[in-house]
């Protein structure tokens, strides 16, 4: 009965706020058998609240996590279901995919707010854990709008503040959120945006304070989904399965997204778990802390200290879960036999061990986190040398985790709705996209691959990493450089 209920709740919430763009009251009311009335001051509103803003963050991630992983080196969009233009980096103020990501990050903050002004204090059964998940999810849409935007509204029809002010925005919130309840992501958040910000005292610190609440014991925090009770479609209020799952395994021999062969090991993350139930998807994870701590190591020269860092890190991926899965059915060939390495006995890049034979039966994935690093691969690193691994240990802990874009300094724009219902405050050049100078050059061919089936090789053409550490001087990448 429990369930039945939240189910419920998170329909009852989620329709005081109807789809629109920034400039739309969210807290109007369109259903004309539901009032505010029927949720404000009601016994145990704020419970009901909270599932709805869960299940918020599932529509936010399905609208922003594909077309991150796709805009990046992780993924190659092979077929048309998905977006065509991001994978060039083609950013375009009047993509309907950017405008769904920041309506729905905007609709989560919005939720957020509604929560804690009107809801929780009209609920006499509110609790402090409550108060402290609506500070969360305020928190995480202003550090979800610091990672993927340059700029955007920070309230309804308002003003366009700096990626700066929403990550300070996102830290304030975390830190109510933590002293409202002790959390550890809440923890993990600060030092995410302190980390973007590039303040490396304070991202280690928040890192540091992650790892002691954590005490071992491997927190995650996940996104959850609700295939049972999803309808619509991924531009829907009402869509809550799993859409990078869905991208990943679900269409099969589509082979929609295919992945950089290097992390051919660590696909597909996100499978089918049963008939009525989608895999979770991290939110924010332990290792990140870990992360963190060893880059801003390395960016003061202790080079050890940040080895012994990513050598703890390394241990605490191998306790992480994996998934063992038949994807036969993807096959890597794209329908053309020999275009991508589909076997164990291939090198990418001089390496073996990192493309998986699916052919053959099932495969075993990390479902949390996954490396293809060892400390033995760590020792005598140093300098550049080190923070290149940094950043591909980085690659392969967060694929599908939707980072790998932000690691590359790649951000969207105001689109083109804000702009025509917010003309007061958005001005044309916010609708014009700032890729690094870096990528403009190799657009069309971040994901290219030079596979000889005859050889046993393959061929990143363009190494990613290699050239986000070349630049790491320059303000999109390498916060702490």
């Amino acid at each position: 009965m429990k369930k039945i209920i939240s189910k419920i709740s998170i329909l009852a919430a989620s329709a005081l706020v109807f789809a629109g763009c920034e400039a739309i009251d969210p807290t109007n009311v369109v259903n004309p058998n539901l009032s505010e009335d029927a949720l404000i001051g009601q016994p145990n509103s704020a419970e009901a609240w909270y599932w709805g803003m869960e299940r918020q963050l599932a529509v936010t991630a399905n609208n922003n996590l594909i077309i991150s992983e796709i805009v990046s080196d992780n993924y190659v969009n092979t077929q048309t279901f998905f977006n065509q233009f991001l994978d060039g980096l083609n950013v375009d103020y009047q993509d309907d995919d950017i405008d769904d990501s920041q309506f729905h990050i905007a609709r989560l903050r919005e939720m957020a707010i509604f929560g804690l002004e009107e809801i929780l204090p009209n609920d006499a059964n509110a609790t402090d854990v409550q108060r402290s998940e609506f500070l969360f999810f305020r928190a995480l849409s202003h550090l979800l709008t610091g990672m993927y935007y340059q700029e955007l509204p920070g309230s309804a029809g308002g003003a366009v503040l700096s990626r700066e002010v929403h990550l300070d925005a996102a830290i304030q919130y975390f830190t109510e959120s933590n002293d409202a309840n002790a959390n550890v992501g809440a923890l993990i958040g600060i030092a995410r945006a302190q980390y973007l910000k590039g303040d490396v005292v304070a991202a280690t610190s928040a890192a540091d304070a992650a790892i002691a609440a954590d005490a071992g014991a491997g927190f995650v925090r996940y996104i959850t989904f609700d295939p049972q009770n999803s309808r619509g479609n991924s531009n829907s209020n009402n869509y809550t399965v799993n859409a990078l799952q869905d991208a990943l395994y679900d269409r099969g021999s589509f082979d929609d997204l295919q992945p950089l062969p290097s992390l051919d090991f660590l696909d597909p993350k996100f499978v089918v778990v049963s008939g009525n139930e989608d895999s979770k998807i991290p939110l924010l994870k332990i290792e990140e802390a870990h992360l963190i701590k060893a880059e801003a190591q390395q960016s003061q020269g202790s080079d050890g200290d940040a080895i012994n860092t990513l050598t703890d890190l390394i241990g605490l991926v191998a306790t992480r879960p994996t998934i063992t899965v038949d994807d036969g059915a993807e096959d890597r060939t794209q329908r053309e036999p020999g275009s991508r390495p589909d076997s164990t006995d291939i090198t990418v890049d001089g390496i073996a061990g990192l493309v998986l034979y699916r052919g053959g039966g099932p495969v075993t994935i990390p479902s949390v986190s996954g490396t293809s690093y060892t400390a033995a691969d760590l020792a005598g690193l140093s300098g550049d040398a080190l923070l290149d691994a940094i950043y591909r240990i980085r690659q392969q802990v967060f694929i599908g985790e939707g980072m790998r874009s932000v690691d590359m300094g790649i951000t969207y724009v105001v689109s083109q709705n804000e702009q025509l219902l917010n003309t007061d405050n958005v001005s044309a050049d916010m609708t014009v996209p700032d890729l690094p100078p870096f990528l403009i050059a190799i657009k069309d061919n971040v994901d290219a691959i030079t596979y000889d089936e005859v050889a046993r090789t393959c061929t990143i053409d363009n190494d990613i990493t290699a050239i986000i550490v070349s630049q790491k001087a320059t303000d999109y990448v390498c916060p702490f450089h």
